[in-house]
């Protein structure tokens, strides 16, 4: 019996290497069909949601920027309201919220169809 690196352990005429992992060995699960088909729709209804209110959350980002736009708009060089400041913050926090949001998804992405390319026009 040899050690090289990982332990090597003499199984009849093969050998095996084991070494410790932090990380445990998958194991397959089956879940019965019906219980797959909630699972994914409970996910499909996350997806739902989370669209649901990243169209609401930029709807609100959508009126804060253009409030901050009128704000701006009513300042000049030599003067900037702490009010400008402060909803230049809002926009930049809901703006975050939203790509965090953009980025949540449960379960597998969706497949998207391609559209079928046009050939070119023969000349």
């Amino acid at each position: 019996m040899t050690i090289v690196g990982p332990v090597l352990i003499m199984c009849g005429t093969t050998l095996a290497a084991t070494h410790t992992s932090p990380i445990a060995p998958q194991v397959e699960t089956r879940q019965d069909p019906a219980q797959k088909e909630m699972m994914e729709r409970m996910g499909r209804e996350a997806n739902k949601k989370r669209q649901q209110d990243i169209r609401e959350e930029t709807d609100k980002l959508f009126r804060l920027a253009t409030e901050l736009k009128a704000a701006v708009d009513k300042t000049n060089e030599n003067l900037l309201s702490i009010d400008v400041v402060r909803k230049a913050e809002e926009v930049e926090k809901l703006a975050k919220k939203v790509k965090e949001k953009m980025k949540e998804s449960v379960g597998p992405p969706a497949k998207q169809e391609l559209p079928t390319p046009v050939p070119p026009y023969p000349h």
